[in-house]
């Protein structure tokens, strides 16, 4: 990855970030089109809006037309005609927002599928082989979302599995992008709730597995 400082001021700073699609210049806004397209506006209105990069979701993307059939495609790019960057979120967020229907173990989450209920897996192993197989610029660690009421036990045990997750995370990126001969850039992402000491551990953590980027994660959960 290279990234680039521009410039520096007390509260914020602005910088260059290139990808395998093109050059973000940063901070940047990142319009949120979850099966790969946005309701109501064009690619060209994004453009013409200044958009520089799309956020596209893991999970509905594989259940609906899948990882393997974008991948066939030519990957998610040239499947919604898209040349810029692409982020791709990890499908961490599900196993939040379908937490009713979901059992967490370290190895993963089992739950169910939204559209038919058809059962479904995701641990590491599988969101790495997603992300990668549509072919975004900029990936996501799986990680566990614990909700704003979650007490601190369980916001530790979560912190505990993310950071487990992480490292085998990078292990299968690491030995995808070789077998593949193409890297995406891969960002951990900090859990701990409103429990600035357990964010503050779970970022030195991940700081010492050597990510390209990181992530803040788990807000607007419902905390106040």
């Amino acid at each position: 990855m290279t990234f680039e400082l521009l410039k520096t001021t007390e509260n914020g700073r602005r910088g260059r970030l290139t990808t395998n699609h093109d050059v973000i210049e940063t901070p940047f806004f990142m319009p949120v089109a979850t099966a790969g397209a946005m309701k109501g506006i064009t690619h060209r209105d994004l453009l013409d809006l200044g958009a520089q990069i799309l956020l596209c979701n893991t999970y509905h993307l594989h259940i609906q037309p899948s990882d393997e059939v974008i991948k066939g495609a030519g990957g998610l790019h040239q499947f919604i005609g898209w040349d810029k960057p692409i982020l791709t979120d990890s499908g961490g967020f599900q196993v939040y927002s379908l937490r009713r229907n979901n059992k967490i173990t370290d190895k993963g989450v089992q739950f169910n599928s939204h559209l038919n209920g058809d059962p479904l897996f995701m641990g590491p192993e599988e969101s790495i082989t997603i992300q990668h197989n549509l072919g975004a610029d900029i990936i996501m660690c799986f990680d566990e979302c614990p909700p704003s009421t979650a007490s601190r036990k369980d916001i530790e045990a979560a912190v505990d599995r993310t950071l487990k997750w992480a490292k085998e995370c990078k292990e299968v990126h690491e030995r995808l992008a070789n077998e593949r001969g193409k890297s995406p850039l891969l960002f951990g992402i900090v859990q701990g709730g409103l429990e600035l000491d357990l964010r503050e551990n779970c970022a030195r953590e991940l700081i010492t597995i050597d990510f390209d980027g990181y992530a803040i994660g788990g807000l607007a959960v419902g905390e106040s």
